[in-house]
């Protein structure tokens, strides 16, 4: 699985990481009892799409290794992942209803799905992945949903990161979208490069830079 991501892999200490450690255990005494055990979330913070592109990459795996009865694994372990995901949406629903409203928020959802062009919405911060596109998931090599709340850096090559904090800071102070040459490097470790172009968007709560990447 960690091969799979690259750098969208969890840490061994980070919340997902738990998540799939307790998942593991509900995982064992459903498949050894037949039943699936209530899930054990307590103190968990995750976002819920991409807790639910983790475990749909931890199910296929699993069930791969259970070949010839993955189809059976497999069966057995999807309710348990909706009943993991929908408790994780119960915990952030009141979080979410604070935002922008639900039928404009899908709407400008849906419209940068279909960008061709790869789209990472990064904290300007914390340089942390909280939105992306479809596209991004295919440059990089990752499903979108498990691209959300990993460091952006950890898909730039070590040598252009500066570079990317350098564009990061211009932009929280200007207001003008800038453009810049760079490089990112996919799941499987292959360099792209990119062109591409960073907007500012502020809310009361943070400032978000608007990455469009381009393979050039």
């Amino acid at each position: 699985m960690n091969a799979q991501l690259g750098g969208a892999a969890p840490d061994p200490s980070s919340p997902e990481a738990e998540l799939l450690r307790r998942f593991r255990s509900c995982a064992a005494a459903a498949l050894a009892s037949g039943r699936a055990p209530e899930p054990a979330l307590e103190g968990l913070r995750v976002h819920d799409r991409r807790a639910s592109a983790l475990l749909d990459g931890w199910i296929d795996a699993a069930a791969a290794e259970g070949a010839p009865h993955g189809e059976a694994i497999e069966a057995a372990l999807r309710p348990l992942q909706q009943a993991f995901v929908a408790r994780l949406r119960q915990a952030t629903g009141v979080r979410r209803a604070k935002g922008a409203p639900h039928a404009k928020r899908r709407a400008v959802s849906a419209a940068i799905d279909r960008v061709a062009d790869g789209f990472l919405a990064l904290d300007a911060e914390s340089g942390r992945i909280v939105d992306a596109n479809p596209a991004a998931g295919a440059l990089l090599g990752v499903p979108r949903d498990a691209l959300l709340g990993v460091d952006a850096m950890a898909f730039v090559p070590a040598a252009q990161q500066a570079s990317w904090w350098t564009e990061l800071d211009a932009m929280t102070e200007g207001s003008e979208p800038r453009r810049f040459a760079s490089t990112v490097v996919d799941s499987r470790g292959r360099e792209i490069a990119v062109a591409c172009s960073i907007t500012r968007f502020a809310t009361r709560e943070r400032t978000l830079a608007l990455i469009l990447a381009r393979p050039a």
